[in-house]
């Protein structure tokens, strides 16, 4: 049995030509040591072939165990060369042409976001990714760190172990990748385009929603989230970004009898549908049901319209429930003119009394949150309908704007007063020039504040565009929360980004409203080509 192990290994290192591998005798051949090999097997089984079973059964255990255990010394593995090169025949023909629909499945890129102590913020991205994938297919765990490598290569390797222990934490099976980059838009473009090997590359990146993107005071964070969307679609790959993503099942979890809800608005590839199949093959998600809802305008047939999903549910041999919600073209709602509306004139307003950034974003903020309750407060006072129009008072914005403008008068001069001795005594030397500026600029504060409580609202230079999207937001989340308040996960249609990058922010706002109301939601967006057929 020694014997044929050394002439093995000698071969083998002989037929990877390992550079290493350099034998004294000049003659020497691979074949002479598969004649060895040969020679030492044949008389193993000559002499007691249920021995020789025994003891090459013995030897196998030995290499797993020291496999698993790892040796104290390292001394080279034939076998390891051997899978190289296997690998790499394997990239070469997979290069070829392109997987066909019955073999494509979801290749993750997954961007993870690091804390200031580098370790992974939304771990349960990685717990998602092992109940998608299963182990099986291409899976990279991936994130940027701002600068330059020179100055925190060091913390890259940190950073990359750090995100190796989550994935072996989440059971999660791949491969990691950080990179340090000038900033992290460009980090995670480069990510997108070079992440992956040869015809092993991703076709889906996956990551989180940016839950506080309104709260925070840096913007940069949710525009970069749009580029990574804009991306995404250039390269040509789909899209799984996922809300409130810590509170998904983690591995331990065993979901009770529930649905999983798939709201089929667009024809995207049929992912939507395929999702929803990979993740029933994991325990956690076992005992979900799959429903799919299609929506239809009242001219439509929706009974005709069913039968034929159901016919293509069951050629797709997906058992899924199917309904068709219907929706027709109502009038705008109040909430949706109040809301784009009073939005648009705050920002105005506030611009005029030269509040700060994070100020004017605090008091737009606190009017989006509450526009509902004061629409509802409205009604119930006056007996309005929900669809009647309400045109907020010159009264209620004159009040507002005042109290706005007392506001940061004291905001800016608090600390001016406590810090003097006598708020009402002002010592200065007074001159001509001094004297000329402040009255000037006491003009031009009345002024601003008249041009304030002077603003009506012009709904002739609204934009409509924004009020109908915001409509349709709101309309299909009403019909979601409806159906699906209650499903395990909510699985949407994630529309593209504006092309106009003023539109970022609306955007956002409308991906916020849509998803309102939904505890576990997943956008998904196709990356244009067909992932699911009915042929086997």
């Amino acid at each position: 049995m020694c014997y044929l192990f050394v002439n093995l290994a000698c071969a083998i290192q002989t037929l990877l030509r390992t550079p290493n591998w350099r034998p004294r005798f000049k003659f020497y051949h691979w074949s002479l040591s598969v004649l060895g090999m040969t020679l030492c097997l044949s008389l193993m089984f000559v002499s007691s072939w249920y021995y020789a079973l025994v003891t090459i059964l013995i030897a196998g255990c030995i290499y797993k165990y020291i496999e698993y255990r790892g040796a104290e010394k390292e001394w080279g593995d034939g076998i390891r060369g051997l899978s190289l090169n296997a690998a790499r025949y394997a990239l070469i023909k997979l290069e070829e042409a392109p997987p066909h629909t019955k073999n494509w499945r979801p290749q993750l890129l997954v961007l993870l976001s690091l804390d200031s102590d580098l370790v992974v913020k939304h771990p349960r991205l990685l717990t998602f990714t092992s109940q998608l994938k299963a182990g099986k297919g291409l899976t990279i765990a991936s994130s940027v760190l701002q600068g330059t490598y020179m100055t925190r290569s060091a913390e890259a390797k940190r950073a990359e172990t750090n995100v190796k222990a989550s994935m072996s934490a989440e059971k999660t099976k791949g491969f990691c990748h950080v990179v340090v980059c000038s900033n992290l838009r460009d980090g995670f473009s480069n990510l997108i385009q070079s992440a992956g090997l040869g015809g092993m590359k991703h076709n889906a990146v996956l990551m989180a929603w940016p839950c506080n993107w309104r709260q925070a005071e840096d913007p940069t964070s949710w525009k970069n989230f749009i580029e990574t969307v804009r991306e995404t679609t250039a390269a040509h790959q789909a899209l799984l970004v996922a809300k409130n993503i810590d509170v998904f099942p983690s591995n331990t979890d065993r979901l009770a009898e529930g649905t999983i809800d798939v709201w089929w608005i667009v024809h995207d590839g049929g992912l939507l549908m395929l999702l929803p199949f990979l993740l029933r093959q994991h325990k956690v998600w076992k005992k979900c049901k799959m429903r799919i809802f299609t929506v239809a305008q009242l001219d439509d047939n929706s009974i005709q319209m069913k039968k034929d999903l159901q016919s293509f549910m069951y050629q797709l041999r997906l058992n899924a429930e199917v309904e068709v919600v219907e929706m027709h073209e109502s009038d705008i709602s109040a909430f949706t003119y109040e809301r784009t509306l009073v939005m648009e004139q705050r920002s105005q307003m506030l611009k005029q009394m030269q509040l700060s950034k994070t100020e004017r974003e605090r008091e737009i903020q606190s009017i989006a949150d509450g526009s509902r309750s004061s629409i509802k407060r409205k009604n119930h006072t006056k007996g309005l309908s929900p669809n009647t129009l309400q045109v907020p008072c010159m009264d209620d914005l004159e009040h507002e704007a005042h109290m706005f403008h007392e506001r940061n008068s004291k905001c800016h001069g608090g600390h001016e007063e406590r810090n003097s001795p006598d708020s009402h005594q002002i010592h200065m030397t007074w001159t001509k020039e001094k004297f000329a500026a402040e009255r000037h600029r006491h003009r031009e504060a009345g002024a601003c504040v008249r041009d304030i409580f002077n603003m009506k609202p012009e709904w002739e230079h609204l934009n409509q565009s924004n009020v109908r999207r915001m409509h349709t937001a709101v309309k299909l989340n009403e019909a979601v929360v409806n159906k699906s308040q209650n499903a395990h996960l909510v699985l949407l249609n994630m529309p593209g980004p504006p092309k106009n990058k003023g539109g970022d922010e609306n955007y956002m706002e409308f991906l916020e409203v849509l998803m309102e109301g939904l505890e576990r939601v997943l956008l998904v967006r196709g990356g244009g080509r067909e992932v699911i057929t009915i042929y086997s």
